[in-house]
């Protein structure tokens, strides 16, 4: 029982190391080059000059499926504005996130991360969900680790979409 647990306590370890790099208001954010789920690319470079939010989720997250309904209703609210809002599916695969899209008939694009190494490159660690909201010159504004209320979501696209 107690080598079971220093296993998983080093897993752990080893999975939250990454999570030391995390991107700093005021700058760059880090280049991102994922896959959605019907395996056309998605990245960073491609969406310069846009507002971008990064929502960091697994479709097992309790407070990741509570959110989503409010981020559905507000990428749809900032799209007008140029926000493009990218949901990335943390350690699954494209069924799993195409699934979680039709169950709350998402319509932003879901990036798949299946080997955790964007959200270690975005400090992720052990958080979920995980919000950054990078303005149209690329530069991180906001890093949230942990659930955000619909009101505290709305007011940081607000912030970026300016």
């Amino acid at each position: 029982m107690m080598r079971r647990f220093l296993t998983v306590l080093a897993a752990l370890a080893a999975t939250a190391a990454p999570a030391l790099a995390i991107p700093r208001v005021g700058e760059s954010a880090p280049a991102l080059s994922l896959v959605d789920t019907a395996g056309k690319p998605v990245s960073l470079a491609a969406l310069t000059g846009k507002p971008v939010y990064l929502n960091f989720f697994a479709t097992w997250c309790g407070p990741c499926r509570e959110e989503t309904p409010s981020i559905v209703a507000l990428s749809k609210k900032y799209a007008r504005a140029g926000v493009r809002v990218i949901g990335i599916d943390v350690g699954e695969g494209a069924s799993k996130a195409a699934g979680f899209a039709g169950d709350f008939k998402v319509p932003y694009t879901l990036a798949i991360d299946p080997d955790t190494t964007t959200r270690a490159t975005y400090g992720g660690g052990l958080y979920f969900p995980l919000h950054v909201f990078i303005d149209k010159h690329g530069v991180v504004r906001m890093y949230h680790p942990g659930e955000m209320s619909a009101a505290q979501i709305d007011a940081e696209l607000a912030a970026i979409s300016h």
